[in-house]
């Protein structure tokens, strides 16, 4: 394995650079700098997700999850990097489909909520679909790659599923939007 980490502070970030995974200085909120951080925060959030009682499949999908986070991370890191490949979509289609299957069709869009697990995935959704947004952000100045943004669009979706499982699985129905304009 590479460099340990045996001190936690460099000092070389306090005038507001940091380096990219090539060496590369740049201002902490350059572009790419946002994009790893978001992905980052995704990460984050799902490890507060798997702090909750969750179902066997879900927990083993979100823990694969989050090794996938980081590689994602490491590609934004260093420009013209690829880690992220197809198989890696391919994983969270599988995932979609199998766990889509236990649920019913909807006809309007769900409110974020149904309990702790369910609502903390709706929250690890939402910053995943905003990790995805300063990728494309990135992605208009920066090589980027597809399966990256393809990656985090699958996730989004993924998540959107897993928290309706949970809401079943922690006995709440699912609230439906109604909007003021059905209501008479």
């Amino acid at each position: 394995m590479g460099h340990r980490i045996s001190k936690v502070y460099t000092r070389t970030g306090d005038s507001g650079e940091t380096a990219l995974g090539d060496g590369i200085r740049v201002p902490k909120d350059h572009p790419r700098v946002e994009a790893v951080g978001e992905v980052d925060e995704l990460n984050c959030a799902i490890g507060l997700l798997l702090s909750y009682n969750l179902p066997k499949a879900v927990r083993a999908a979100l823990t694969r999850i989050q090794h996938e986070l980081f590689d994602l991370g490491g590609e934004l890191c260093i420009p013209n990097h690829r880690i992220v490949t197809a198989e890696y979509i391919e994983r969270l289609e599988q995932e979609l489909d199998e766990f889509n299957t236990e649920l019913p069709h909807l006809r309007e869009f769900v409110l974020p909520g149904g309990g702790r697990a369910a609502s903390a995935c709706h929250l690890a959704r939402a910053v995943c679909r905003r990790a995805e947004r300063h990728v494309v952000t990135l992605s208009r100045n920066s090589d980027v790659s597809p399966q990256a943004m393809a990656y985090l669009n699958r996730l989004a979706d993924l998540l959107f599923v897993i928290a309706r499982l949970l809401s079943r699985s922690e006995g709440h129905r699912e609230i439906m939007w109604q909007s003021k304009r059905t209501k008479s």
